[in-house]
């Protein structure tokens, strides 16, 4: 597991930015963490270095939006959904076809309808008493595919990457 330090929104929308490079047609992308925590930072960061020019927002209350760049991005957040049936409604399947790039918030409870490669980003924010916006992002590459891109993930993340196991 990769450990990635952002002191910012900004710098974590630096550290998603960074993974661009590396995104393949298809690639999903998990994350979770607390309220607030840089999720939607995290795929703005992203969306902007794919080339997106609209403006990206949480899709909590819509649950998907996509948008055109060098990659097609569909950006769901399913922090709403109570069970994984309520996940056909999304048609995750159909999107999974698409060969886009797929941002899923809050996807724990999608995982099972999820392909077997995927990369799981955990964000932590830091201790209250810490000046700066601090957080702590576990990358978790899950599958071949990520799994034979771990030493670029690490590549890509040199000037964040960090020792700490995320407890700040």
């Amino acid at each position: 597991m990769l450990h990635v330090r952002t002191r910012s929104v900004e710098a974590t929308r630096q550290v998603a930015a960074a993974l661009e490079p590396i995104l393949l047609p298809g690639d999903v992308i998990l994350l979770s963490g607390d309220l607030g925590a840089g999720k939607t930072a995290f795929v703005q960061g992203l969306a902007a270095a794919l080339g997106v020019t609209e403006q990206v927002t949480s899709p909590t209350f819509t649950l998907a939006a996509s948008y055109e760049g060098r990659l097609r991005l569909h950006h769901l957040d399913v922090y709403r959904l109570d069970n994984l049936a309520e996940v056909l409604d999304l048609d995750l399947p159909e999107l999974l076809e698409d060969h886009a790039t797929i941002c899923i918030e809050w996807g724990e409870v999608v995982v099972p309808e999820l392909p077997r490669d995927f990369l799981r980003i955990r964000i932590q924010l830091g201790h209250p008493e810490d000046i700066d916006d601090a957080r702590v992002l576990e990358i978790e590459p899950v599958g071949s595919s990520w799994v034979s891109r771990n030493q670029q993930l690490e590549d890509v993340w040199t000037e964040w990457t960090t020792t700490e196991t995320g407890d700040l």
